[in-house]
């Protein structure tokens, strides 16, 4: 693969990052449970593997800063203004996954 390619391709990869990072900013209503139950990942489960894949690259950023990345605020604040308590129904379906 030439270096062309390769460039747009991180590019075309960062841009999807961005919008996904956007939906889900859009999507506050979406619970990290609810994603968890149904895809297996949640907003901070991205923030570890962009915390990872910085320290893969060179770069330090720690988890609280890849969080406030993922959530475009600091992760206490999401908590405090957008996190719901789990429900008994979501915790029991959290749980049948494993």
């Amino acid at each position: 693969m030439s270096k062309h390619i390769t460039d747009k391709k991180t590019q075309i990869e960062a841009d999807v990052f961005r919008k996904l990072l956007a939906h889900l900013d859009n999507h506050k209503e979406v619970q990290n449970i609810d994603l968890m139950i149904l895809a297996d990942f949640c907003r901070n489960c991205l923030a570890k593997w962009y915390s990872a894949s910085a320290q893969d690259h060179g770069e330090s950023v720690d988890l609280e800063q890849a969080r406030e990345i993922v959530y475009g605020m600091p992760y206490s604040e999401w908590k405090e203004n957008h996190q719901t308590k789990a429900t008994d129904e979501q915790l029991a379906a959290l749980e049948a996954r494993k």
